[in-house]
């Protein structure tokens, strides 16, 4: 199975750390919106090039994929004619941005606190939203979660999945994590037997089915878990935990405000819901006022 083929999850939690030290050498930079419109160009940066649903590459070179639509629709209203991808590890993606290296995340990255304000970025409204599920092999002999007691389960280093891995392990509800550097070797992990279930978002479950068909879900819709040092400020937080949103510097206000507006008109006039319908993904949790709080 190629490397493209493996479907990826994009939810790595960048380094605040590694994030707040590259900010230390790094000069504050003004609102860029107007510069951007200048140019004609916005540069995109994005950790999961070539994966289903978000986004990739047909045959003939052009983009697909509901993220793709989606920023075709926004870098419109915002008046921008071109748009140049620059493909980059998942680690890399904040940290770039605070560099300047690209205008813009949009990656399906989710918006936590710790990123808001440990990593010291900010994010559009979310336009899509997540939960996790747990895989187990197809024909294997997992039944149940409770079959996992005793297990060793997946996931991808620094996601949200293996802060809900270890959750479960904490529960007693696995024997141990091991996590994995790459979005492949999960999913075939899971297939030669070196682990016995692994926590996916489901959106990259339902897509990885369509090539890997000896899978399945055991268990409950997990919802994503919280990093116990952000509980507090992610219960403040306005939005609901889960939700992808576009990436922006903190000085940035404008060029968010511009994203936020044209995110907005795509939902009053249908377009966002019929992207994700095109691609099998819509439903009522991802409707603004479930992805909220009131």
């Amino acid at each position: 199975m190629s490397k493209r083929a493996i479907l990826s999850r994009r939810l790595f939690l960048a380094s605040a750390s590694a994030a707040v030290a590259a900010a230390a050498t790094i000069p504050a930079l003004a609102d860029t919106l107007d510069d951007i419109r200048k140019k004609g160009v916005i540069t995109i940066g994005v950790g999961v090039m070539g994966t289903k649903p978000w986004v990739y590459q047909n045959e003939d070179g052009t983009y697909a994929g509901m993220e793709y639509e989606m920023m075709q629709y926004v870098i419109a209203k915002l008046g921008i004619p071109k748009f140049e991808y620059v493909s980059t590890e998942w680690d890399s993606l904040i940290p770039g941005l605070k560099a300047a290296r690209w205008d813009i995340i949009w990656s399906g990255m989710t918006v936590t606190e710790e990123r808001r304000q440990g990593a010291g970025i900010d994010f559009s409204r979310p336009y899509y939203f997540e939960s996790d599920r747990l895989a187990v092999k197809g024909d294997g002999p997992i039944q149940s979660p409770d079959d996992l007691k005793d297990k060793v389960i997946g996931a991808a280093t620094g996601t949200v999945e293996e802060i809900q891995a270890r959750a479960l392990v904490e529960k007693g509800r696995a024997k141990e994590v091991k996590a994995f550097a790459d979005f492949a070797t999960p999913f075939l992990a899971l297939q030669n037997g070196q682990i016995d279930g692994y926590v996916v978002d489901n959106t990259t479950y339902g897509e990885q089915k369509k090539i890997t068909p000896n899978l399945r879900t055991v268990g409950p819709v997990l919802y994503l878990a919280v990093d116990e040092k952000w509980q507090d400020q992610q219960q403040k937080a306005a939005y609901v935990y889960g939700g992808d949103g576009v990436g922006v510097r903190k000085e940035d206000t404008a060029l968010l405000t511009a994203i936020n507006d044209a995110l907005n008109a795509m939902d009053a006039d249908g377009t966002r819901q019929k992207i994700l319908e095109k691609y099998g993904l819509w439903d009522d949790s991802l409707k603004l006022d479930n992805m909220m709080k009131h």
